[in-house]
């Protein structure tokens, strides 16, 4: 009889995976229009004002008004969308596309139930999630527990998305932080909006993968304690393109060109600007972890309620290794890890339940 590792298959899986998205070389790949120039330079100064030592963590955020429709409702439960325009900073407006300046999120409620006597908590993208089905499914059957979703559309993504983006690859290093720090800001009008003007009692912030590392920064942040709840999230961005599966995803050439071409003389653009300045790939990868550095949820505050965090890893994730997310938990004392059996896309399939009982305990946490 032949004995299989099953968590061996898993961890394969998602290699195969990132294979065939990533490795086969048949779409765009991150990057491919290099660093973004000014807008990475602001957008590196603006990011570093989230840490602590900046202590400039912008309390009350934008508020919100969203235009609202319904899109159907049942004796139980309704479903609403809504859009504002994005909360970020206008210099930072003037760096995202057209596509990006409104904000869309979706809203299922139930019925026949008082806001204070809810929760409701906000579902942030994931890599290569341009729509709000995956996380209206995850948060549909939280309803019977009187827990509220709401989902919001990341810029860059979706009907957000700008025309010359195919897929989820960005074209710069500058839109990966400015979709970052972009939904923070959202998510952070959203949670207020729903204080102050909805009027929950209870509320907290999740996503699964890039959106659970934007989802630990969010909790982090607020200045009351929400429920945090990052699910197969490596504790930065460094993780996934520069260690991970990512890392073949990545237009490392066009990177170098475009950091030689920023540093030779333009009269010698002509040339082949990696040779003349000798700048090696290994010297980008380095600058590109550098730049990523600033996603770094360990060096975010504590949450208010540390006990209301809940991570939860994948045994065998081919993508975020057990010890990056260790070093979330270990960042944030009191908080707690959980782990489910799979790697990190079969989990995204397999283990929604888990996902959603954590969510149910960190709330009744709070």
């Amino acid at each position: 009889m032949v004995s299989v590792n099953i968590g061996l298959v898993h961890y394969v899986l998602d290699h195969i995976y990132g294979t065939l998205l990533h490795r086969t070389k048949l779409g765009t790949p991150f990057f491919s229009k290099g660093w973004g120039g000014t807008k990475l330079d602001l957008l590196e100064k603006m990011v570093k004002q989230l840490f602590p030592e900046a202590r400039c963590q912008n309390w009350p955020p934008t508020a919100v008004q969203p235009m609202w429709k319904t899109v159907w409702e049942t004796n139980s439960s309704c479903l609403r969308e809504g859009v504002f325009r994005t909360t970020c900073d206008e210099r930072l407006i003037g760096a995202l596309p057209l596509e990006s300046h409104n904000a869309r999120v979706a809203f299922l409620t139930p019925k026949n139930v008082t806001p204070e006597k809810m929760s409701c908590v906000v579902h942030l993208a994931g890599t290569g999630d341009h729509t709000f089905e995956r996380r209206l499914r995850l948060g549909g059957p939280l309803l019977k527990n009187n827990i509220a979703t709401m989902v919001l559309e990341s810029p860059y993504y979706g009907q957000r998305r700008p025309s010359m983006q195919r897929g989820a690859k960005l074209q710069c290093v500058s839109d990966l932080l400015l979709l970052g720090k972009a939904t923070i800001d959202e998510a952070r009008s959203l949670l207020y909006w729903l204080q102050t003007e909805a009027g929950y009692s209870k509320m907290g912030v999740c996503g699964l993968s890039m959106g659970g590392v934007h989802a630990a920064m969010v909790g982090s942040l607020h200045p009351t304690p929400i429920a945090t709840l990052p699910f197969l999230a490596p504790h930065s961005a460094v993780v996934p393109f520069c260690e991970g599966v990512y890392k073949y995803a990545t237009a490392w050439d066009v990177l170098r060109e475009d950091a030689a071409a920023l540093t030779q003389d333009v009269t010698s653009l002509a040339e082949d600007a990696a040779q003349k300045t000798g700048i090696t790939i290994e010297q980008v990868r380095d600058r590109l972890r550098s730049v990523l550095s600033l996603t770094d949820v360990t060096r975010f505050p504590v949450p208010k309620n540390p006990q209301a965090v809940i991570f939860v890893g994948a045994t065998d994730d081919g993508y975020i290794p057990r010890h990056s997310v260790m070093e979330l938990q270990k960042a944030w004392p009191g908080s707690e890890v959980r782990w489910v059996t799979g790697g990190h896309v079969s989990s995204f399939f397999l283990h929604n339940d888990a996902f959603r009982k954590a969510i149910i305990d960190a709330l009744d946490r709070l």
